[in-house]
């Protein structure tokens, strides 16, 4: 052990010496103070507050955020974390290796247009087979494209008060909470969405996406899992009452058709209550308009569906559980269970292969077989549409299996109703209610 005046020796010394760092990092080369550059983190753990972000909801923070998440990436990845606060943003930009931590009490908010700085769509209108949502990604809140090994996490939430809905003429706009283009080993887990514009999350061409316990209350879709592969959602609340909750999509958005495969949904609700009602715990019915908030999949489907699971879901007031072809898309292997719906409107069970072939020329018209549902139960549905199962002339649904399904209807149907022949509705939109009013409480089929 070293004598007393030579520890108190030392001690003076590293304190000058710390001391006189610090004033060196503050010290500018005329002779004035700016603000020192944050220190090498601890455990790769960069905190926005250190890159400059106020929290306070009024200042914007999107340059702050962008130094942090910067700083990680340049020293290999590491994990970004919003403490407790607002954090007022336009777009910001995801890079590989990079976790986005929101913590409790945090949120992340969309910044109205043009106060704050939102990226430009992508230039031109995309294509003609697919809507501009499904075309163009930048001008987003949280954008990334081409990455890997990206993670957003925490309890904080994402809130996309000044985003749009749609593709409105508003300069300088974004309309998406979260997107990602050609990503690869994606993690969303334990965050909240509230209004998240168009889409809460638009996924296109990702592979091994996990989203997990997710909370989303939105205004339009809640997630588009589009030409995904190798993903698992789990254990996620999804209330959209403008738009469908969960929805597995194959567009041409990518300028090809890219399938949409090996997927599992589990352990997940979906509704359509008043939007905000969802997180708030009230559940208020909306007083009027169509209710929509359900699991989908194929309203475009240009590359097709296979090898998917749902199971373990509950649907309240809203539509029901469709499986659509109708591009040219091969929808096949598909296992549907254990599945719960109470206050469904229009069909609780919509399969539909059509014809309606947006997409390059020449692609002939799809199939959807081997799929099977199985152990469901439907209280109070609509008597206005019993489930659907429809394909059109000389292509027939094929190899479908329906068993343990039981359905209780509100009633109220007359003998006019049971003599009605629904329209084919070969190249329209696939919606059951544009069947109108069906001949039939259980099941109507058609070209099966």
């Amino acid at each position: 052990m070293l004598p007393k005046h030579v520890q108190a020796r030392r001690f003076t010394c590293q304190i000058f010496l710390q001391t006189a760092c610090v004033l060196a990092a503050a010290l500018t080369p005329m002779g004035g103070f700016a603000q020192a550059a944050p220190a090498s983190p601890l455990g790769g753990a960069y905190d926005v507050r250190a890159f400059g972000a106020g929290g306070d909801g009024v200042a914007e923070d999107t340059a702050a955020i962008e130094r942090a998440i910067d700083a990680a990436a340049s020293a290999g990845g590491g994990t970004v974390r919003f403490p407790a606060g607002t954090y007022l943003s336009g777009t910001l930009h995801l890079k590989s290796n990079i976790t986005l931590d929101l913590g409790s009490g945090a949120t992340l908010l969309a910044a109205a247009p043009k106060k704050a700085k939102y990226d430009d769509p992508e230039p031109g209108a995309g294509n003609k087979y697919q809507d501009f949502g499904h075309c163009h990604w930048r001008n987003s809140l949280i954008y990334g494209e081409n990455l890997d090994n990206v993670s957003i996490i925490g309890s904080g939430q994402i809130w996309g008060k000044g985003l749009v809905r749609g593709d409105e003429d508003v300069a300088g706009s974004g309309n998406k909470a979260i997107s990602l283009k050609l990503c690869r080993n994606v993690t969303l887990r334990d965050f909240t969405i509230r209004h998240g514009g168009w889409f809460g999350i638009l996924a296109t061409g990702v592979d091994n996406l996990t989203i997990d316990n997710l909370r989303i209350d939105t205004n339009r879709d809640g997630m588009d899992i589009d030409c995904c592969r190798n993903v698992r959602v789990s254990n996620c609340g999804v209330n959209s009452p403008e738009d469908d909750g969960i929805c597995l999509k194959s567009t041409y958005g990518l300028g090809f058709a890219r399938s949409c495969e090996d997927v599992t949904i589990t352990n997940c609700q979906v509704s359509a209550f008043k939007e905000g009602s969802y997180l708030d715990g009230t559940n208020q019915p909306l007083s009027s308009g169509s209710r929509n908030g359900r699991i989908k999949f194929g309203t475009e489907s240009n590359g097709g569906f296979k090898n998917i699971t749902i199971s373990n879901c509950v649907f309240d007031h809203c539509l029901g559980l469709a499986l659509e072809s109708v591009d040219g898309a091969l929808l096949e292997d598909v296992s549907i269970s254990n599945i719960t719906m109470r206050d469904v409107v229009s069909a609780p069970i919509y399969i539909r292969l059509g014809r309606r072939m947006r997409g390059p020329s020449g692609v002939p018209v799809g199939a959807i077989r081997r799929v099977s549902i199985s152990d469901i139960t439907i209280y109070n549905a609509d008597p206005d549409s019993c489930a659907i199962v429809t394909g059109v002339p000389g292509h027939p649904v094929e190899d479908l299996t329906l068993s343990n399904i039981r359905i209780w209807y509100k009633g109220g149907g007359t003998k006019e109703n049971a003599a009605v022949t629904p329209p084919e509705k070969e190249t329209d939109y696939p919606d059951p209610r544009n069947f109108g009013m069906t001949p039939a409480y259980g099941f109507f089929l058609r070209h099966v």
